[in-house]
Parts: structure tokens; C-alpha cells; sequence
């Protein structure tokens, strides 16, 4: 007696130690497997007679369901409760059945009990159990245990679809913000490099790069956290290379790759091993069916990307594609429009409609083949000054003060006529001093004389010639001392009205005077005309001055040395005018100069310097 009674001790305490793990394993389980199976013994050890039970969930994002656990032997062939799992599933009820089939008559019967678990209106598991003969009360009793039991496993499937809501409103969210940070900028590529750095901080990546498509391949443009980089080095080919798979695979690649993809990846396995980098995504960023570019997210360490960053990655690519390309169409240079405006154009004459169009085109090649046949004088063009035959500067004779100023520019002299004229009071002074210099020296002489001293008188005639000396130097220096036109002219530059009393130096430039009876032009012509140019070829001059006159020229001398002019190589190429001066004709005027260089078409005129153009950056490009 006190042996069964010891024996039933140990068994109660043993299925304790059991049912106290399996709570331990249902209140902190590992994952949901774990969960469900402690969930199922639990609920099987409160039900009398339980033989075997099973539990099938759907399958996450699908109508399918499959077995999430098994009692009391996960390995074990339940097969045949596999028809009341059908009824419960399709009914969605409780169902009560034998193993053939039927509702139970007899208590000596076995049983099959299934109960479906529904959360909020839509089937989310089904429960059966296979119990053992004995009393039909037993049998609700079952449906009832199910009904209390399947509260635990309704909550934890709300807490899961909460948890997928939470993240789905992630994934919105999360998607909302780089599409407001994509916004914000209104080029591709600061805007890019803002969607980097937020997806590497919100994914926690240790890098994430873009790239754009160009000429069959993507070209990393921008890198997280990066300023600058540069694009020959390593670490961009090697990205490159993965960007690369992506685009021509078309759909995204990661590596560690999931083990149900069979792409194979072999480019992105490389790329993580010269990295190296512990996971690397790749996801196409499309638009209109096309792939314009690669997102590339990288972990140096961590858990590899999972489903749900894959999935959130492509459709942040699906979404930046019309932003990014909408930006690279803005970007787009002069010649990139007018590519996509002829293809349009072609597209839109080469269609039915459009009479008008059609016409104009007909009307635009009559027009470039009439323009091809006509042939014209072909005309250098070149921007012009008139310069004196010779030009004759007028310059401070020695140190002083201007006292005087008679002319300024573009008042017209004569030979001889006064310009200016220098304060010559110290040099008056100077004439006096060497005049009473002389005076004293020479009766000093005479004393000499009277007393025969040879030597005095030798000393003092050298002393006289001496005061002499300095006082025509001093009458030259007063007579220069007045500026005087060398010849009839007119005066180019120079104007000393604002500088009575400043000081000049010896050799300072005060006036420059052209003659009024000759003139030559001095033509400015790009580098680019140069060799057309020729002696003795004429032309046209129309000043800016004299604009309804217009002065035939002809070329006199071509210098072979350039000079820069507002950014651009010139020749000074020097023509003469060939009919007498107009009255109006000033040294200085400015103007546009054209010398016939030959005869071409008019087609020819009007594009060789876009083909002249295009043949040197060709030559440029070529290797």
C-alpha cells in the first residue's frame, strides 16, 4: 500500500517537472514553433483521453494552412485526422467525429475533435485532437477545454497581425520619409546622397550607395556619409561590379543569399569578400518598366537582410525611380533637349497626322538645299579700331610742375601751336643766377688782365665758359619748357586741365597726337580665321560712329603674333582705307570690319563654325 501509494508520488511529481517546463517553454518561448507546441501539450495534458492532437496555422500572406505542431510526437504520421481537419476548415465550426466518418453513438467509441480559431472575422488556425473511448460527455468537455484554451492562441495571433501592422506602418513611414528627403532637393545627385545617408542610419547599414545607369552600365554616384570619392579606385569598381548584376538580372540580390534563391549571385559574393562586408543588398530603382539605377545597402557586421528588407528595399526603388529620373530629364544640357526634342519631332512627322508639321519639314529641307546651291562672298569678320598712319607722343622735358594746359583730348592743332606749358620760374631764376655768375667772372678776368696773372685768366675764362654753358641750358629749358604740337593733328589722349600744379617726371606721357591726313585699321581676327586672311585682299569697315557709311579697306600687313582679348586668341591684322577720310573719320573709333576672303555656299557660311567645332573636339576625344 505504501509502495503504490510512493509510486503514484513519484509519477505526480514527475508529470509536475514536465508541466512546469512546458509552461516555462509556453510563457518564453524561442520562436512560434515553440510556442505553438507548448501551447498544444498544455492544452492535451487538460484533456482526458487525448491519444494524439494537431495544430495547423496559415501560412503568413497566403490562404494555405500547414502544420505548425504535433502532440504528443512532432515526428509522428497524423495523417488520418486529416479529414476533420478538412471539415473544420471548411465549415469553420467545431466538428465531432469517428474515424470513419460519422457523430459518435456509443461511449466504447474513439473520437476525432476539431475547433476551428478565428480572429477578427477570418480563420487563423484549427485544432485537432484524437480521443480515446469513454463517456460522449467527455467529448464537450473537450470542445469546451479547446474554446477556453484557444484565448491564449487568439491573442498571440492579434499580437502577431499587431506587430505586422506596427511594421507595414514602419515600412510606410519609413518610405514617406525618403521620399520627402528625395523632394527636397531638385538634382540627382544631392538628393541621392540625403536618401543615403537617412537609409544607412534608419537600416542600419554601415554603407549604402546609388547608382545610375549610363551607357549599359550603373556608375556608383554617391556614397552614405561621403563627400567625394574617387571614381577609379576600388572600392567603386567593386561596387560597381554588384550594381552591374543587379541591372542585369533586374530584380534584387543580397548576399548571404536566402536559400530558396537559386540567381546564384556570384558578382555580389565577390564584391562581399574584397569588401569585406559581412551582407550586401542590391535592389533595382525603376521606372517604366526599366532599371535606371541600383540602391546597394552594406553591413560590415550583423544579421544578414532578411524577407522584409528585401521587400522594403525594392519598393523604396520602385519609388524613387520617377523622382530620380523626373531629376536626370531636368538636368539635362542644350544638347540632350534637343536630342529628345528631334526624336520627338521625328516621331511626331514620321506619324498620320500632323499636315502642318510634314509641311514645314518639306519647307525646311527646300530651304538647306537652295542654301547648299547658292553660293555668296564669304566674309571674315572682326572687331575694329582706328589708329593714326603715325603717332607722336609729347612728353615732360625734364622734372617740374604743370603750370599750363591749352588742349585736351580730341581737340584738333597745328604745327607749332602750344599744348601745355611747365612752371619755368625756377629755371628763370637759374638763368639770372648764371647771368650774374658770368658778369662777376668776367671782371674778375679783367682784373687778372690788368695784373698780367696768366694763371687767373686761365682759371677764370674756363669758369666763364662754364656759366655760359649753363645759362643756355638753362634758356634751352625755358624754351622747352612750353609743349608745342610737332604737326597739324588731333589729339588722342591726354588731358592736364585737372593737373595744374602737379608734379611730372622726365619722360612722362602728357599728350599723344595722330595727324589728321592718314589713318590705318587694325582689325582684331579670331585664331580660328586667321589662315583665310591674305595681303591685299579689301573688305568693308562700318564704325559705330558712322554707321550708314561704309569704308572700303584693304589688308596691308598680318602680324604672326596673338594676343588675348576678353577670352579670346587674336591676330592684329593691319588694312588701310582706300578712298579719302570723311570728315567725321577720328583716330580711336571703333567698329566691325568684314574682308572677302572668298566665295562659298551659303549653308557652309552659316555652319562651318559649329562643324570646324565639332572636327576639333572630335580630334580631341579621339585617343
Amino acid at each position: 500500500m505504501e509502495q503504490s501509494a510512493r509510486v503514484y508520488s513519484l509519477a505526480g511529481e514527475q508529470r509536475a517537472r514536465v508541466e512546469s517546463a512546458v509552461w516555462a517553454r509556453f510563457s518564453a518561448p524561442a520562436d512560434e514553433g515553440e510556442m505553438h507546441a507548448a501551447w498544444l501539450a498544455l492544452l492535451a495534458g487538460r484533456i482526458e483521453r487525448a491519444c494524439t492532437a494537431l495544430l495547423l496555422t496559415r501560412e503568413a500572406g497566403t490562404a494555405a494552412f500547414g502544420v505548425a505542431a504535433a502532440w504528443p510526437d512532432p515526428q509522428r504520421d497524423l495523417q488520418y485526422l486529416g479529414a476533420v481537419a478538412r471539415q473544420v476548415l471548411e465549415r469553420r465550426e467545431g466538428v465531432v467525429a469517428t474515424a470513419g466518418g460519422e457523430h459518435p453513438a456509443r461511449a466504447d467509441e474513439a473520437a476525432h475533435v476539431g475547433y476551428p480559431i478565428e480572429v477578427g472575422g477570418e480563420l487563423q488556425a484549427a485544432v485537432v485532437f484524437d480521443i480515446g473511448p469513454g463517456p460522449l460527455a467527455d467529448l464537450q468537455s473537450a470542445l469546451r477545454q479547446i474554446h477556453w484554451a484557444s484565448a491564449w492562441l487568439i491573442d498571440h495571433v492579434r499580437q502577431r497581425l499587431l506587430a505586422q501592422s506596427d511594421a507595414a506602418l514602419a515600412r510606410s513611414r519609413l518610405c514617406n520619409d525618403v521620399l520627402a528627403t528625395a523632394l527636397l532637393h531638385s538634382r540627382v545627385e544631392p538628393s541621392a546622397l540625403a536618401v543615403a545617408n537617412e537609409l544607412a542610419a534608419r537600416l542600419a547599414c554601415d554603407r549604402v550607395s546609388v547608382g545610375l545607369e549610363k551607357s549599359g552600365r550603373v556608375e556608383p554616384l554617391v556614397m552614405s556619409n561621403t563627400a567625394s570619392f574617387d571614381p577609379r579606385s576600388d572600392l567603386v569598381r567593386w561596387i560597381g561590379q554588384a550594381m552591374d548584376e543587379v541591372l542585369d538580372i533586374g530584380v534584387a540580390v543580397s548576399h548571404p543569399a536566402p536559400a530558396q534563391d537559386g540567381l546564384g549571385a556570384h558578382a555580389h559574393a565577390d564584391s562581399a569578400r574584397l569588401l569585406s562586408v559581412a551582407a550586401i543588398l542590391s535592389v533595382p530603382v525603376r521606372h517604366e518598366a526599366q532599371t535606371i539605377g541600383v540602391l546597394t545597402f552594406e553591413r560590415n557586421t550583423g544579421p544578414p537582410f532578411d524577407a522584409g528588407e528585401r521587400e522594403l528595399a525594392t519598393a523604396i526603388g520602385v519609388m524613387l525611380g520617377p523622382v530620380w529620373a523626373a531629376q536626370r530629364r531636368d538636368e539635362r544640357g542644350c544638347f540632350g533637349r534637343l536630342a529628345d526634342t528631334v526624336r520627338e519631332g521625328l516621331r511626331e512627322a514620321a506619324g498620320p497626322g500632323s499636315p502642318g508639321l510634314k509641311l514645314g519639314v518639306v519647307l525646311l529641307a527646300l530651304f538647306l538645299a537652295l542654301s547648299a546651291w547658292w553660293t555668296t562672298d564669304h566674309r571674315v569678320s572682326a572687331r575694329t579700331v582706328v589708329e593714326g598712319a603715325t603717332q607722336l607722343s609729347a612728353v615732360a622735358p625734364f622734372e617740374g610742375f604743370i603750370a599750363q594746359a591749352m588742349v585736351r583730348a580730341g581737340d584738333t592743332v597745328r604745327k607749332g601751336q602750344p599744348l601745355a606749358r611747365l612752371d619755368d620760374r625756377d629755371l628763370r631764376l637759374e638763368h639770372s643766377r648764371w647771368t650774374a655768375e658770368r658778369e662777376q667772372l668776367i671782371r674778375r678776368w679783367q682784373v687778372s688782365q690788368a695784373q698780367g696773372d696768366r694763371a687767373a685768366m686761365g682759371v677764370l675764362a674756363a669758369q666763364i665758359r662754364q656759366a655760359e654753358a649753363q645759362k643756355a641750358l638753362a634758356d634751352e629749358r625755358i624754351v622747352r619748357a612750353v609743349l608745342t604740337a610737332p604737326f597739324d593733328g588731333v589729339v588722342v589722349s591726354g588731358d592736364l586741365s585737372q593737373q595744374i600744379g602737379s608734379p611730372v617726371e622726365t619722360g612722362k606721357l602728357l599728350f599723344e597726337i595722330a595727324p589728321l591726313d592718314g589713318y590705318r585699321v587694325m582689325l582684331e581676327v579670331d585664331d580660328r580665321d586667321i589662315a583665310r586672311l591674305a595681303l591685299r585682299q579689301s573688305g568693308e569697315l562700318v564704325l559705330s560712329g558712322l554707321p550708314g557709311l561704309a569704308l572700303p579697306i584693304e589688308v596691308r600687313r598680318i602680324t604672326p603674333v596673338a594676343v588675348q582679348r576678353d577670352g579670346r586668341n587674336v591676330f592684329a591684322v593691319e588694312a588701310s582705307i582706300t578712298q579719302p577720310a570723311p570728315a567725321g573719320l577720328r583716330p580711336g573709333m571703333e567698329g566691325i570690319g568684314k574682308v572677302t576672303v572668298g566665295q562659298r555656299s551659303l549653308l557652309w557660311i552659316w555652319t562651318h563654325g559649329l562643324i570646324d567645332w565639332l572636327r576639333l573636339s572630335l580630334w580631341t576625344w579621339l585617343p
